[in-house]
């Protein structure tokens, strides 16, 4: 830390570039954060709520959605203050936090994800064994490991990015605390900590990428016509994977002298934004058995007022 006391705040340039537009901006974001949280939060209240829905595939997607709610609680509500203030400071310490936390939940995303993967694999190719393979023992295990790992893992990326000299610019061409944009500002080599950093994100977006795509490959290879039908169940989940890991590459699986900061802003606001406004509306709008439990828990919800 005395390496990095030169800088004690760094300055979020984000939006400034776009002067008044920010307003609009402004509101357009705060409506779809409101959505994002009141869509993840349905989301958990219904597979809370619905003992139907209280199989390990909703386990996870609970999960996932509780994730995706602290995921852009992390970054959003700054956001939405700094298109709003002339002073867009945060400070050093509050910057390495937010790059812990934000990237803790987002690892934490991607390994759920490829765990769901597996569970519909499980489910689909394996339906006898599935209540041993996938048992609420097992079930407890992954998720565990799945936001042990996650956090792990963003522990090691953020040191790696706050252990190096920071002494000259203090301003970050982006919305929040990213890799790319705040490593760019280190007045040191920082060839190894980026290369670490770059086999953490193969491990974290490659690998589980591969496994999903293998899951799905022994779902989708065998002819027989109940595996393809069983298969369209899992699209809205094979949606999800594909804007997240597909965004997130494109972002983490580069060295920072590539980072284009119009470009990279805009892609990781579909990751920061568009992603955790997809879960729920892909999963309620896709998933017969989450549209049927909403119109159960409204029913039931109507229902108890009048017999009061």
């Amino acid at each position: 830390m005395d390496n990095s006391s030169s800088v004690t705040e760094f300055l979020l340039l984000g939006f400034s570039s776009l002067g008044e537009l920010q307003l609009v901006l402004f509101a357009v974001f705060l409506c779809l954060y409101l959505i994002i949280l009141s869509g993840n939060m349905t989301i958990i209240s219904v597979i809370f709520l619905d003992r139907s829905l209280h199989t390990p595939m909703y386990l996870f997607l609970g999960i996932l959605s509780t994730s995706e709610i602290f995921y852009t609680i992390v970054i959003l509500p700054k956001m939405l203050i700094n298109l709003l203030s002339v002073l867009r400071t945060i400070s050093f310490l509050s910057c390495a936090t937010q790059m812990f936390f934000f990237l803790g939940f987002a690892v934490t995303n991607c390994l759920l994800l490829g765990v769901m993967g597996y569970d519909r694999y499980a489910a689909i190719c394996q339906p006898l064994h599935y209540p041993i393979l996938m048992s609420w023992r097992v079930c407890g295990q992954l998720a565990a490991t799945c936001i042990v790992s996650g956090f792990l893992i963003s522990l090691v990326g953020t040191s790696l990015v706050f252990i190096l000299p920071f002494c000259g610019s203090n301003k970050v061409n982006h919305y929040f605390c990213d890799i790319s944009p705040v490593i760019r500002l280190a007045c040191a080599d920082t060839y190894i900590n980026e290369l670490v950093i770059f086999i953490c994100g193969v491990l974290v977006l490659v690998v589980p990428f591969i496994f999903i795509c293998i899951s799905y490959g022994f779902i989708v290879i065998p002819s027989a016509e109940g595996k393809r039908k069983a298969f369209s169940t899992c699209a809205s989940h094979l949606t999800v994977v594909i804007v997240h890991y597909g965004c997130a590459s494109f972002v983490y699986l580069r060295p920072s002298a590539k980072y284009s900061s119009s470009k990279d802003r805009l892609v990781t606001v579909t990751y920061t934004v568009v992603t955790p406004l997809l879960n729920p509306m892909v999963y309620s709008f896709r998933n017969k058995d989450v549209q049927v439990a909403i119109r159960k828990v409204l029913g039931r919800v109507r229902f108890y007022p009048k017999a009061l």
